[in-house]
C-alpha cells in the first residue's frame, strides 16, 4: 500500500512539536496515513486526479499527485488541439508525458478527449466541410490517437458534452456537418483502435435526474441495442454550492448501472462565491462526501476523480470570476475539510 510521503513526515512534525496551525490539524495520525486511493481500492473503485503538464514542474504538487491517486486524466494534453495542431501532423509530446508519469507511479489512465466541440484547432474551424470530408478527418483522428495509445489507458472520453441543458443535440461542428450518427461512429472507431479501452460519454449538469441526463440514458439505450461499443457514462459533476447539491445523484446512476453500464464522476470540484468562510468549507466538505458515497452506494460506479486536486492548479477562477477554492487541497497544497470529508466517505 502506497502511504503519503508528505502527511508522514507533518505526523513527524507535528508529534515533535515543529508545526502548528493548519498544517498541524491537516496531519494524519499515524492510524489514518493510507492515501484516498487505497481507501477506494478497498471498495473496489478508484480515486483519481485531473493534471496538466505545466504543473508537472512542481515537485511539492507532484509528490502528491504521485502518491494519493491510482488514476490520472490529461486535463489538455489528449484534445485536438494538442494532438493535432495541423492536418494530419500528430503531437503526442503533452499526453506522453502524462502517460510516463502515470507508469512511473504505478498508475491508471483515463484519457480525455477525442471528439469535443472546444479546444479544436484553427484548420479544423475555419473549413467548410462536407459531411464525407469532416466524417474522413474525424475517423483519422479518433484512430490515429487510439492506437498510439493503445494499451497505455484505462478509458477513453470519446464524446464530451454532446447535449444541450434540454436535451437537445448541441449544434457543433459534429452535429451539423454529420448527424446525430457520429457519436456511434467514433465509439465505433475506437474500439477498432483499442479494443480493451472502456468507452464512455462524457458531460455536465447530468448529475441529477433531468431532461439532460435524461437524453443520455436514451441515447445509451439506442446505442446498446443497436450493438455499438459503449462501456460507461461519465458524470463530470462540477458543482457549484449556490445551486444547491443534485440530490437525484445515486438514484441517477443507479438506472444508468441497470443498463450495464458503468458510471463514473469524472471531473469533480466544489466551487464557492469567494471569499470562502468556515461555513462554506464545511458545506463544501459534505457534498463531497455525500457524491462519493453515492458513487460507493452503486456497484457499476466505478471510481471518482477530482478536476486537479489543489486551488493551486484550478479553472474556476479564469472562468468563473469571484468564485473559487473548488478542490480539497488549498492553493498552499494544504488539505482543506473536504480531504477529511472524502477520508470518512471512503473509510
Amino acid at each position: 500500500m502506497r502511504l503519503r510521503l508528505a502527511g508522514a513526515l507533518a505526523a513527524v512534525l507535528v508529534t515533535a512539536g515543529l508545526v502548528t496551525g493548519p498544517a498541524a490539524q491537516a496531519a494524519p495520525d499515524p492510524v489514518r496515513r493510507h492515501t484516498l486511493a487505497d481507501l477506494a481500492e478497498r471498495h473496489g473503485r478508484y480515486f483519481g486526479s485531473a493534471t496538466d503538464n505545466p504543473e508537472l514542474t512542481d515537485t511539492a504538487y507532484t509528490r502528491i499527485l504521485g502518491s494519493e491517486f491510482d488514476m490520472i486524466t490529461p486535463g489538455n494534453g489528449m484534445k485536438w488541439y494538442a494532438t493535432e495542431p495541423q492536418q494530419g501532423v500528430f503531437d503526442w509530446t503533452n499526453g506522453d508525458q502524462i502517460v510516463d508519469l502515470a507508469r512511473k507511479n504505478h498508475q491508471k489512465v483515463r484519457a480525455h478527449t477525442l471528439v469535443w466541440h472546444s479546444q479544436l484547432p484553427d484548420w479544423l474551424t475555419s473549413k467548410q466541410w462536407t459531411a464525407s470530408e469532416l466524417r474522413a478527418v474525424l475517423k483519422k483522428h479518433i484512430t490515429t490517437e487510439v492506437r498510439h495509445y493503445r494499451g497505455k489507458v484505462y478509458s477513453w472520453d470519446v464524446v464530451n458534452e454532446a447535449f444541450n441543458e434540454d436535451g437537445s443535440y448541441r449544434d457543433t461542428i459534429w452535429y451539423k456537418t454529420l448527424g446525430p450518427g457520429y457519436i456511434a461512429d467514433a465509439l465505433r472507431w475506437a474500439h477498432q483502435a483499442d479494443p480493451h479501452a472502456k468507452l464512455y460519454l462524457n458531460d455536465y449538469n447530468i448529475e441529477a435526474t433531468g431532461p439532460k441526463s435524461d437524453a443520455y440514458h436514451r441515447l445509451a439505450e439506442d446505442l446498446l441495442a443497436r450493438g455499438v461499443p459503449l462501456d460507461g457514462i461519465g458524470f463530470q459533476a462540477h458543482l457549484a454550492l449556490q445551486y444547491g447539491y443534485p440530490a437525484t445523484l445515486e438514484d441517477n446512476l443507479r438506472r444508468f448501472s441497470r443498463l450495464g453500464l458503468d458510471t463514473a464522476l469524472t471531473e469533480v470540484d466544489v466551487r464557492m462565491q469567494l471569499p470562502a468562510t468556515e461555513e462554506k468549507l464545511a458545506e463544501q466538505a459534505t457534498w463531497y462526501r455525500d457524491l462519493t458515497a453515492a458513487c460507493l452506494a452503486v456497484r457499476h460506479c466505478v471510481g471518482v476523480t477530482i478536476w486537479d486536486y489543489t486551488d493551486k492548479y484550478s479553472w474556476i477562477p479564469a472562468f468563473f470570476p469571484g468564485e473559487g477554492a473548488a478542490l480539497p487541497w488549498d492553493e498552499e497544497l494544504r488539505p482543506k475539510p473536504a480531504y477529511q470529508a472524502l477520508r470518512e466517505a471512503l473509510r
